[in-house]
């Protein structure tokens, strides 16, 4: 029987079933410090959960629009709301114009428009219709919002103009965590914009950071439990990277191999779900990204949408932040064995 640093691959099955919440804590926090060769068999175990859901080895690529930088939080990780940064937003006719040339020059078939949190109705609004417009032009679209907590009826209007999913991230299952991390925002709200769009009717995507300053290996045990008792179509992790001019801008980063292993996991608790491997694992580690697909990940996401002059008032952690072409996001697909759909991919630069 495989086994590694005290976990055998037996007790990995295991999480796919219902078992105790202490013994599913226990193996969890096992393997979140596997690392080495104990690292290569939660992955390969991983990839082969994959295989269940994914039997096609398709990877999923994913054009972003940033399409507003304007954020009503001010989260102690982040630094898009930082107050010197020149506030923009893509209006309605530009944003299908970008959609358009990605469908139609790029062979774009699904399509990320994420924006800071902004509930402001008119902004709101005008990012509605586009979404119908650019469904009703191209309604093999996927298209995926990510703009936070809104209203009932807010999300129920993005989904009656055609929008297939939503991201909404709940970064820490614990609340007190998520709002020391979070101060303009309650956990309870976050929770229910989550219930909303499910009940909706949208696939619906979350997921976590890891490394946060105060998290524990507790709370990444109860995150992973959190979100696979979700039963959510898209999950992630994305390694905490302190962001210039934030809160957080002197604590350190967090672990990659952490991050990894909780990636792993996820794919093993959620068969079935569209997992990304994320540009800040490229940014922590050479090859970040790669691993992350050998970690069990299935989605890549490449930032050709948002216009050039643009893409500096998004920084997220900083604007060195890497941004992944499309020859590397190619390469590193094709290594870890994986394909793109060919009516989603091009080359071309």
């Amino acid at each position: 029987m495989n086994s590694f640093g005290g976990l055998q691959i037996k007790n990995l099955q295991m999480l796919t079933r219902t078992i105790p919440e202490n013994h599913f804590r226990e193996i969890v926090k096992v393997a979140l410090h596997a690392r080495g060769k104990d690292q290569q068999h939660l992955f390969a175990y991983a990839r082969s959960i994959r295989l269940i859901g994914f039997p096609d080895r398709l990877a999923e690529i994913r054009s972003v629009i940033e399409i507003s930088n304007i954020c009503k939080q001010r989260c102690n990780y982040c630094n898009i709301g930082y107050e010197e940064i020149k506030k923009y937003v893509i209006s309605a006719d530009n944003l299908v114009k970008i959609v358009t040339f990605l469908y139609h020059k790029q062979k774009r078939r699904v399509i990320l428009l994420q924006s800071g949190e902004n509930q402001d109705d008119r902004f709101v609004a005008d990012v509605i219709r586009a979404s119908g417009r650019i469904k009703d032009k191209m309604p093999d679209i996927q298209l995926i919002v990510c703009i936070g907590n809104l209203s009932y009826a807010m999300y129920r209007d993005f989904w009656l103009a055609g929008v297939d999913r939503y991201l909404l991230k709940i970064e820490a299952s614990r609340p007190s965590l998520y709002e020391s991390v979070k101060p303009n925002d309650r956990w309870i709200e976050r929770r229910r914009c989550l219930d909303d769009l499910m009940t909706i009717g949208f696939k619906v995507g979350s997921g976590i950071i890891v490394g946060l300053p105060g998290q524990s290996i507790d709370d990444l045990t109860a995150d992973l439990e959190f979100l696979s008792k979700l039963n959510l179509d898209m999950v992630s992790a994305s390694v905490f990277i302190p962001g210039k001019n934030t809160f957080y801008e002197k604590s350190a980063p967090g672990d990659v191999e952490t991050t990894l292993n909780f990636m792993a996991l996820l794919r093993i608790t959620n068969p079935f779900a569209l997992i990304p491997t994320t540009s800040s694992l490229e940014k922590l580690k050479n090859d970040g990204q790669y691993l992350g697909l050998m970690a069990g990940a299935n989605t890549v996401t490449i930032h050709d949408g948002t216009p050039k002059d643009l893409e500096h008032l998004f920084p997220i952690y900083d604007q060195q932040r890497f941004k992944p072409n499309n020859n590397h996001l190619f390469e590193i697909v094709d290594r870890a064995g994986l394909r793109f759909p060919d009516t989603s991919f091009s080359r071309c630069e």
